[in-house]
């Protein structure tokens, strides 16, 4: 038996509402091609990256995340940390193309090979292989269990349970609903020695890819768990509603309503950001003009505008330059006040320099507070 999926209430449905209406919306904006598509989702890939990470305890910066999806050596993040991030990344990649793969059914299969892409350079935690004995969550500060897996033995068939329940259950239901309920009876039913909640949330992605809920980096709430205070009320929630052992019961509305938060907060932001986009690279097309720069060097001044750090090895390929054509660029732009260099060869990245810095601090102070759809229902 799994947790159950709850009905909603009208609260639900009208933030549900909202919430299709904020995705048709950016359905239709990603429609259109832009300069800056590119490097937005892949900031929007590496900040889910670093938000499901960061909560079970590997933190990196968005700038070294990016440059581990390139397959490059970061900067500041250490060598163990930095397996657990391309784990993850490989993972999401895989989780992209099963999203769009005409044939697919939910299986077993799927799950394990997702947690070995996750965790299988950490050969003695058995990745892809089901725990062979009992699991306990503990709380990181104090030590105490806060939740205690279901017995090994019932282990498998819950899983099928599951896997059943994905293919065929509850299919009337809305997909965030049916993603959210899918993160909760996997990550209580915690069936891999490592890795259960990072695959908890990769399966709710997964979940919605399927459905076609946009792109899996437009559609993952991971970047909002990962915040401080939204990673202690995901920690609250998942202990109200899940107890602490096994023991499925229908009261999950609350697990669900904070997923259904998380999803419109979340889209608020990226509607943010996709309207933002246009508005800075414009700018910066102009100033690039004015400057008497090349229109390429828009690119590496957006990057320095979304991200604390540039490299010219991203800055090469998102321009398809070569390596002197790349390090001119960055030298002009340096000269002229946009970046500031630091480090010496393969070191050598760039931050925004006065100017830029000056163009940043501006629009940080425009950004109108997110809106709580449940806050504003409940007043």
């Amino acid at each position: 038996m799994l947790y159950g999926t709850p009905a909603l209430d009208p609260a639900d449905k009208a933030v549900l509402a909202e919430i299709e209406d904020m995705r048709q919306d950016l359905r239709f904006r990603l429609a259109e091609t832009h300069r800056w598509d590119g490097q937005l989702r892949r900031q929007l890939q590496a900040r889910a990256i670093q938000g499901s990470n960061s909560i079970e305890g590997y933190r990196a910066g968005v700038e070294d995340i990016q440059s581990i999806m390139a397959g490059e050596e970061p900067l500041e993040t250490s060598a163990s940390v930095a397996k657990e991030i391309a784990g993850y990344q490989q993972a999401l990649t895989y989780i992209t193309l099963l999203s769009c793969a005409p044939a697919f059914r939910y299986d077993v299969g799927v799950l394990n090979a997702l947690n070995f892409m996750m965790i299988g350079h950490n050969r003695h935690k058995t990745p892809g292989v089901i725990r062979p004995g009992s699991i306990f969550v503990r709380n990181g500060r104090s030590g105490e269990v806060v939740y205690e897996g279901p017995d090994v033995e019932v282990v498998p068939g819950l899983l099928d349970e599951l896997v059943t329940w994905l293919n065929e259950g509850d299919l009337e239901a809305p997909s965030y609903v049916r993603a959210a309920m899918a993160h909760l009876n996997l990550v209580n039913i915690h069936p891999w020695r490592d890795g259960n909640g990072r695959m908890s949330r990769a399966l709710q992605t997964l979940v919605l890819g399927r459905d076609r809920i946009t792109t899996p980096e437009f559609a993952s709430i991971e970047e909002w768990l990962g915040e401080q205070r939204t990673k202690v009320e995901y920690y609250d929630v998942l202990g109200t509603v899940g107890g602490r052992r096994w023991s499925p019961h229908g009261d999950t509305l609350p697990w669900v309503r904070f997923c259904l938060k998380a999803h419109h907060m979340q889209a608020q932001r990226v509607r943010r950001r996709l309207a933002e986009a246009g508005e800075i690279w414009t700018l910066l097309e102009e100033q690039v003009d004015a400057d008497g720069l090349n229109t390429r060097c828009v690119s590496a001044l957006y990057e320095a505008f979304v991200s604390r750090r540039l490299r010219r090895s991203r800055y090469q390929a998102d321009e398809d330059l070569s390596q002197g054509q790349a390090a001119r660029d960055l030298r002009d732009l340096a000269t002229k006040g946009w970046l500031r260099p630091y480090g010496e060869t393969k070191g050598r990245y760039y931050e925004a320099g006065p100017r830029m810095a000056e163009i940043k601090a501006d629009f940080a102070g425009r950004a109108a507070p997110l809106r709580d759809p449940y806050r504003e229902e409940a007043g």
